[in-house]
């Protein structure tokens, strides 16, 4: 967390270029940092082992998909995309098709890639506020995004996120998730997103 004169923060207004903030980031590496798009820094903080759990488990049937069907490039949490709003995000899970991928430079590879995932999935912590979140999914189709999920396991509830806006609402934690045409072939049963009791 940083501190400024003693107090915790996590919301910083700083006026830096994309390449001030990359470097940013890189100082601050042991950090989860991303910005929004009035450039605000925003500290993440660490996700409890709940969470962690459901994030791993995604973002390992994700890659057993990509592994079978071979389309695009799976990214964990750490990874922070540039959005052509210049926010910075660095969403649960994402993938992108290997086209987008291959079609940027060696540099913006290195970086922050310039583009805005083509899936997202987010995972509600105890600590985040379900409107942030929603807020996040509907600036990532906004800025691109084809499909996202938002993961609420606390209200046990499924937000998926379509191009054009449509947002569907699926409550229970029964239900088996689908990739679409985005992803073909890729489903998420969310029961076995469940913890062992």
């Amino acid at each position: 967390m940083l501190k400024l004169d003693g107090i915790e923060i996590k919301r910083l207004a700083v006026e830096m270029t994309d390449e001030e903030f990359f470097q940013f980031c890189q100082a601050n590496c042991d950090l989860r940092i991303e910005r929004d798009r009035e450039k605000n820094i925003l500290i993440m903080t660490p996700i409890g082992g709940e969470s962690g759990f459901f994030e791993s488990k995604l973002i390992f049937a994700l890659e057993q998909w990509n592994q079978m069907y071979h389309k695009g490039l799976v990214f964990s949490s750490s990874t922070g995309f540039l959005l052509p709003n210049r926010a910075v995000r660095s969403p649960d899970a994402s993938w992108i098709t290997t086209e987008r991928w291959l079609a940027l430079s060696a540099a913006d590879k290195k970086r922050f890639p310039p583009l805005t995932p083509d899936f997202v999935a987010e995972i509600r912590s105890e600590s985040d506020e379900l409107i942030t979140l929603q807020e996040k999914m509907l600036e990532y189709i906004e800025q691109g995004a084809r499909l996202g999920w938002l993961l609420d396991p606390q209200e046990k509830t499924a937000y998926i996120y379509h191009a054009g806006g449509t947002v569907e609402t699926l409550q229970g934690w029964t239900q088996v998730l689908s990739g679409g045409e985005v992803l073909p072939g890729f489903e998420v049963d969310l029961k076995e997103l469940r913890l062992p009791e």
